[in-house]
């Protein structure tokens, strides 16, 4: 049986809470209020209370910003110190694929769209940039080819429209690469998500961690992904009708 550590800061386990409870306060904004309100606005008339919902929205949005570069931190720990990279692997692809139409139906209203795709496929294309990089098959011996392979996956995320795209990608791996040499992670960390405004205090909350497992939720976010963004989904089709 785990004991509970008493080092002070956050475990593992805390930091992914805090990531899926943030994650999820966005998904409200972006999955429910901001399709309410864009089908009751139509250029002239609104709906009462418009603008604070607009603002509540606004505040949900700032809230969930946190989510991502956590998620981050937390696949390079994942990555780390993980006994099987494959499995590892595996499971990102095949959840990724599971939370696609749950995704689709909350975001997008529709079962399948092609548009745009969740951000497992992101973290799942970053793990990849990551294995590249630190892969010791005789194929990427070569740095040319490990490059190019780290280039089509960031390229991949761009084509295939994932959350974060492209720069999602590319932070993985910058990231990952920083954390080796830890007095550049925080800096490089806070510069590049910069432009999210609260994106950078999850660096705040990374710098707490205590290097502890906590709570065994090896695959709570792994169900909690697909399962809430159904719920929200349902939420807005047959009970917000928008």
């Amino acid at each position: 049986m785990e004991t509970l550590s008493l080092k002070k800061g956050f475990s593992g386990s805390t930091l992914k809470l805090i990531a899926i409870i943030t994650m999820f306060i966005d998904h409200i904004g972006a999955a429910l209020l901001e399709p309410y309100l864009m089908a009751h606005w139509n250029g002239t008339s609104r709906i009462p209370h418009f603008e604070l919902l607009f603002q509540i929205d606004w505040v949900l949005r700032l809230i969930g910003r946190v989510a991502f570069p956590i998620f981050i931190f937390l696949l390079l720990e994942g990555f780390s110190h993980t006994h099987n990279k494959k499995k590892y692997g595996l499971n990102l692809f095949l959840f990724a694929l599971l939370s696609e139409i749950p995704f689709d139906f909350a975001f997008n209203g529709s079962f399948f769209d092609i548009t745009y795709q969740n951000v497992m496929f992101t973290l799942l294309f970053g793990y990849l940039c990551i294995w590249i990089y630190e892969s010791d098959v005789k194929f990427f011996h070569n740095p040319f080819l490990k490059i190019l392979g780290i280039i089509f996956f960031i390229v991949l995320g761009n084509v295939m429209k994932t959350d974060y795209g492209a720069f999602g990608v590319f932070a993985i791996i910058l990231l990952y690469y920083m954390k080796k040499h830890k007095k550049y992670f925080y800096p490089v960390g806070v510069f590049l998500f910069l432009w999210e405004v609260t994106a950078p205090l999850a660096f705040l909350i990374i710098h707490k961690y205590n290097g502890t497992r906590g709570l065994k939720l090896k695959y709570f976010f792994y169900l909690f992904y697909p399962v809430h963004i159904l719920l929200l989904g349902c939420i807005r089709i047959f009970i917000l009708k928008c």
